[in-house]
């Protein structure tokens, strides 16, 4: 890993008896810092969900409606929601999202609805 201006140094993690720690080495020094199996989840989900965005470049925004999203969608706006699951019966959608911070919720809307998205998401077997 490097630093904005370009020091490199070493990011190790490690169970720490009911914690986890989290130690960041460089030559000029070092810190440890221990967090909670949970804290330590939404740090995992949020990392993933940048390294995603970061691999797939910006994009404009898009528009599709509740019946047409798909796994790993990522809904616009100040918080990111990712797209877990999605089913449609009939006229209706639901939704299963995912936010950055690894939490996950249902929710409906009519299979109609347009939701603006930043970014798509991969199609199965892509």
């Amino acid at each position: 890993m490097t630093d904005e201006h370009g020091n490199g140094g070493i990011l190790e993690v490690a169970p720490a008896g009911a914690q986890v720690g989290i130690t960041v080495a460089t030559p000029s020094g070092g810190h440890t810092f221990l967090c909670t199996p949970a804290r330590a989840r939404e740090l995992a989900a949020a990392l993933g969900l940048a390294a995603d965005e970061a691999e797939s470049g910006p994009a404009a925004p898009v528009t599709v409606s509740a019946g047409e999203l798909r796994r790993g969608d990522v809904r616009d706006g100040d918080r990111p929601m990712t797209v877990a699951a999605v089913r449609v019966e009939g006229g209706t959608a639901h939704v299963t999202w995912t936010s950055g911070a690894g939490r996950s919720w249902n929710q409906m809307y009519g299979a109609d609805a347009s939701l603006r998205l930043r970014r798509r998401g991969r199609l199965p077997g892509a």
